[in-house]
């Protein structure tokens, strides 16, 4: 096939020896299969910003670290250069959250390296070697959809105790290889501890993989597995050896309105402050 020309310079710098074929095409990137020495993997070449249906949205971009203030400023006012920069870090954010994720035990594709914003990584294959299924393109028995869903639940648990939360987990970006779930597309990825949404974007993963897996096995349906875990976390009793119920106990305190103004106008005089600071900045 016809070279892409981002895969262009791995091929002359030998970092891969042939394009094999396209893979499948989404809303953040291409991927294709290439093959390095005897060995298949998957190339994800990432859209233009302008090409992509997913958006950089700033609930995802909370909290992530920066080399540097004049990178941090260039982003905010959305320079050439910032725009560039935010172009590299969304990049980076993917092949660091996958040696994270690897070190903490959860089953993702091994990443090989992040090589001019073209990331290498393990080609997932089913029993019998062909490109492994989408979830969502299955149809399950109960039990193995019981079974798998365990199996995310605890790559869920073992993430957020490595810091992190998935943010756009669905049957779609879990791909099912020979040794069962495996969690793909994680560029969006944010962590857990510094991020305001962490705890919506959680309790939305887990509510999509078991409202997809309890169309085969209902006694899922009606769990929490979500709130459940985010309490745990949040007491900081969480660890991957957590014993998971899929009930909570709601918290039926009457909320404190008065406290919650004075917050609400506390975050808005600040978010003031800081405009005024950035205004005066640039003149």
């Amino acid at each position: 096939m016809k070279v892409p020309a981002p895969l262009q310079p791995l091929l002359e710098d030998g970092l891969i020896d042939e394009v094999v074929r396209p893979l499948r095409s989404g809303k953040e990137a291409t991927v294709y299969v290439v093959r390095c020495g005897e060995e298949l993997r998957c190339a994800k070449v990432y859209k233009d910003v302008r090409q992509r249906g997913f958006r950089q949205a700033v609930q995802y971009q909370e909290g992530r670290k920066v080399r540097n203030t004049r990178q941090a400023r260039a982003m905010e006012k959305r320079t050439s250069y910032g725009r560039r920069e935010q172009e590299t870090a969304w990049h980076s954010a993917e092949v660091n959250a996958l040696y994270r994720l690897v070190a903490a035990g959860v089953r993702v594709p091994l990443p090989q390296g992040l090589f001019d914003g073209v990331l290498l990584m393990e080609l997932i294959v089913d029993a019998g070697g062909d490109v492994a299924p989408r979830l969502g393109d299955l149809v399950l028995e109960p039990q193995q959809a019981c079974a798998y869903h365990a199996r995310l639940i605890g790559d869920i648990v073992r993430m957020l105790c490595a810091g992190m939360v998935h943010g756009d987990l669905s049957e779609y970006n879990v791909l099912v290889g020979t040794d069962g779930p495996v969690i793909i597309d994680l560029p969006q990825a944010v962590e857990a501890a510094v991020n305001n949404s962490a705890q919506a974007l959680l309790e939305r993963d887990v509510a999509n993989m078991t409202s997809y897996l309890g169309h085969f096995a209902p006694q899922l349906l009606g769990t929490a597995y979500g709130p459940e875990i985010w309490q745990l976390y949040a007491a900081g009793d969480l660890s991957p050896d957590s014993v998971l119920t899929g009930q909570v106990e709601l918290d039926t305190t009457p909320a404190d309105v008065v406290e919650v103004l004075r917050e609400i106008e506390a975050a808005r005089q600040e978010a003031l402050m800081r405009q005024e600071a950035r205004e005066a900045a640039g003149q």
